[in-house]
């Protein structure tokens, strides 16, 4: 059952003024669309946090709803429902999807929490063993195991697991801003390990 939609932030103008708003949009105009979303955003907004439960997911979805009322304004039906249900709708249906794809990313990068992430290696695609062998893929591994486990997770998913930053966040269940700086830090150390073995090797 889907969530009940929140309850407006402010009141919402008058349903005339909307279909007149949106009447407009269809006709390509700009600022109908800026006062639509002015309106209605943050309803929008509530209803993408209610359902995705992430901020950031959220906004995006708000985003994405108003480039669609853009594109789709000559749809709305009045007889329908109001604006403002209509638009609420499509933010639903947005935000929905975003939810079961993450969880279908989710569900994908789930090893990522056990001890046999190093099944998704793969050293004749992985893009620093691209061009070695057998003993250099060993090398790798050894550097990868003496990271700390939240880097090495998140740089086995982005380089291995071929996850974009976005559902490795949603996958380990950490902010995205943490993920990016765990990778980078991973990345940077394993540089140096990597150069320390090799140096030795020489």
């Amino acid at each position: 059952m889907l969530p009940p939609l929140p309850p407006d932030p402010a009141p919402l103008p008058g349903s005339d003024e909307l279909r007149i708003h949106v009447a407009q949009v269809a006709r390509g105009d700009e600022s109908a669309l800026r006062q639509l979303y002015e309106e209605l955003s943050p309803r929008v907004l509530g209803i993408a946090r209610q359902i995705l439960q992430d901020g950031a997911a959220a906004e995006d979805v708000v985003v994405e709803v108003f480039a669609q009322v853009w594109r789709q304004a000559d749809r709305y039906d009045p007889a329908k429902g109001s604006v403002a249900t209509w638009i609420g709708t499509l933010a639903r249906t947005r935000s929905i999807d975003i939810r079961r794809s993450l969880q279908r990313h989710s569900t994908r990068a789930s090893s990522l929490e056990a001890d046999d992430v190093g099944k998704l290696l793969d050293p004749g695609e992985a893009p620093w063993l691209a061009a070695g062998d057998a003993e250099r893929a060993s090398t790798v591994r050894a550097a990868l195991d003496r990271l700390p486990g939240e880097q090495r997770r998140a740089l086995e998913a982005a380089f291995f697991g071929g996850l974009s930053h976005s559902e490795i966040a949603a996958a380990l269940g950490a902010p995205l801003g943490t993920v990016k700086t765990r990778i980078r830090s991973g990345l940077s150390a394993l540089r140096l390990t990597l150069g320390s073995i090799e140096g030795k090797m020489a």
